[in-house]
């Protein structure tokens, strides 16, 4: 569905953030050289964040067992790669905030809300748009490994469980383009897609109870960054929300390796260096004027702008959100599109119902905001091991 927001009050563009999830953008040349001093080893080193990378987002169908193969449980190498798969999706701050259980024939999502994120997500609507990711990951993987997959939410555990019955396996494209999806945080080349792509766009992200307003004329953009400014604004206002984003962010990759999670510097195309370099950085270096600045750029060279809306703010249409925005993004994928989430204006509360009065969302609340345009791709994030992630 394409459609155009009603004109809002602009913000001024120079008033400004520390960018959000990556708040290492647009670094200044004084760090340039800084990063020679980085903590990543070569790729020949098997610990290294290029070796750790490409161990987790290998994309093949490494197990030899199919649906129609098992017994009355799954066998724990398949359980494996199907949970490693499933954790190929996005988390806030690359958080993981998830935990998976097997169950005979079934596998159970829970949110892990250790690794919730408060400051950002009071009442942990990111998380289960995480969970609904990750179902939507594992359906695919499921299906390329022979079983069927049925999801249903447990409200009374606030848990997905994944019923998997065998089937004729398929290799489809959104599964081949989960080890390679991302969410690139770097500049797009400004070109609109065609017709058919946005089509295809649309159609991924068909869901009940889940609508996708797609924006790709110029105003309608320009409209929802001045309410990106204003959310980015209000959230770096608060301190408890930038000691939380601070938590987050790897300045290398070694710390990248050690901790597994996290915002990598370099995933969003800025040098890897020093913790202790990064920690001065953060604090002193980047500057309201140069982040504000870095957002209207990246909006002005998308192609194009995507709002999620649940019919339901509960859990479980927020699972259904999150299917649907990891259908579009792996869709995206496939066809060489990048993606990234502005998702500032559906953070704050403040900010969220002007937002939705702007969209037309009468009663209605956003959910995901993401850009989409074409780009070069920058290096994945981690995950951590499977072992770490089952209950």
């Amino acid at each position: 569905m394409r459609m155009a927001v009603k004109p809002v009050p602009s913000s001024r563009v120079g008033a400004g953030v520390i960018r959000r999830r990556s708040f290492v953008a647009a670094a200044p040349s004084v760090l340039l050289g800084a990063s020679t001093l980085s903590a990543c080893s070569q790729a020949s080193d098997p610990g290294s964040y290029e070796s750790v990378a490409a161990r987790i987002r290998r994309a093949d169908v490494a197990v030899g067992v199919e649906g129609a193969a098992i017994g009355q449980e799954l066998p724990r190498e398949l359980v494996s790669e199907l949970v490693r798969f499933a954790t190929l999706a996005p988390s806030s701050h690359n958080t993981q905030c998830w935990k998976f259980a097997q169950q005979g024939l079934g596998i159970t999502i829970l949110p892990d809300l250790s690794r919730r994120c408060p400051a950002v997500d009071p009442d942990d609507h990111h998380v289960f748009v995480t969970l609904g990711c990750a179902v939507e990951n594992l359906a695919h993987a499921a299906l390329a490994h022979g079983l069927h997959a049925e999801a249903r939410f447990d409200a009374t555990r606030n848990a997905i469980h994944v019923a998997l019955a065998p089937t004729p396996a398929q290799a489809s494209p959104l599964f081949q383009a989960i080890a390679a999806r991302q969410c690139t945080r770097g500049d797009y080349d400004g070109k609109a897609l065609s017709s058919e792509e946005l089509k295809l766009l649309e159609r991924a992200a068909t869901s009940n109870g889940v609508r996708m307003l797609l924006l790709t004329d110029r105003p309608a953009m320009e409209r929802v960054l001045d309410f990106v400014i204003q959310g980015n604004t209000a959230q770096m206002a608060d301190p408890a929300f930038v000691k939380e984003l601070r938590t987050w962010i790897r300045f290398n990759g070694a710390e990248a390796v050690r901790t597994g999670d996290g915002l990598y510097s370099a995933a969003s195309g800025n040098p890897a260096i020093p913790t202790w370099i990064g920690d001065l950085a953060f604090r002193w270096v980047f500057t309201p004027k140069g982040e504000n600045e870095k957002y209207v750029r990246q909006i002005r060279n998308s192609a194009g702008i995507a709002v999620f809306v649940g019919e339901v703010a509960d859990k479980a249409h927020w699972v259904e959100v999150g299917r649907a925005y990891e259908r579009f993004a792996l869709q995206a994928t496939a066809l060489g599109i990048r993606n990234a989430f502005l998702n500032q204006p559906v953070e704050v509360a403040a900010v969220r119902s002007p937002f939705a009065a702007a969209l037309g969302l009468t009663g209605q609340r956003p959910d995901l905001v993401v850009r989409f345009g074409r780009g070069p791709s920058l290096p994945p994030s981690l995950r951590r091991p499977v072992e770490s992630v089952m209950a």
